[in-house]
């Protein structure tokens, strides 16, 4: 008995991140509010019944969506950032990895931003808007470790405001995105990246930081 429910186990979450996978590739082609829980069961070839077997409902399927971008996300953001040498990164470099790292996210998901984009749309309060809060917090309090570090290591500029060069940090990173959605060519970020993200440091650092790569 154990056995079977380890496998049954094994089922949904294997269909549940399937599932998910689904809804993003979706999304990337048109507005998640018009995909439904039937073009989702054909996108993963079970009946739209069995959909309703893994999640109790289409926001249940889009929350998890959002828990899948959070995680993954985060996780790629915060590997960047540690590098991997000995000495870590000098702060100025890991936020470049870090941008970097979030641009090659978005082009290799871009129905992420769209179903994020979708979400805050919305006047009112909701469970999902909740999941990208906590998103962006834990974000900018990465973002603004990593500027901390830099002010203590006497890299930013005297003065430097740190919470509005977190904020200038994020809307870099989400003007990038928001003009890639606009053209619909999201590819187009990996060449665009860069100067942006110089165009940032000039703003904040003293100097340019050594060896700082000119691609992402």
């Amino acid at each position: 008995m154990e056995l079977i429910a380890k496998r049954s186990r094994q089922t949904t979450d294997t269909r549940q991140a399937g599932l998910v996978m689904a809804a993003l590739q979706l999304a990337a082609q048109r507005s998640p509010a018009d995909i439904t829980t039937a073009d989702l069961a054909r996108a993963v070839g079970i009946t739209q019944g069995a959909v309703f077997r893994h999640f109790a409902n289409k926001e249940a399927i889009w929350l998890a969506v959002l828990d899948w971008t959070t995680d993954t996300l985060l996780a790629r953001l915060q590997s960047a950032a540690a590098g991997h040498g000995d000495p870590p990164l000098q702060p100025l470099h890991a936020l470049q990895a870090i941008f970097a790292a979030h641009v090659d996210f978005v082009m290799q998901h871009p129905g992420v931003p769209r179903v994020i984009f979708q979400e805050l749309q919305h006047a009112q309060d909701t469970a999902l808007k909740a999941r990208v809060r906590d998103l962006m917090q834990q974000y900018r309090m990465l973002v603004m470790g990593l500027l901390q570090r830099a002010q203590m290591q006497n890299l930013l500029l005297p003065g430097t405001d740190l919470p509005s060069a977190v904020v200038l940090f994020l809307g870099a990173v989400q003007g990038l995105v928001m003009q890639a959605l606009v053209s619909g060519q999201v590819q187009t970020m990996a060449a665009q990246a860069p100067g942006v993200f110089t165009i940032y440091l000039q703003g904040i650092a003293r100097t340019a930081p050594p060896n700082l790569k000119s691609t992402p």
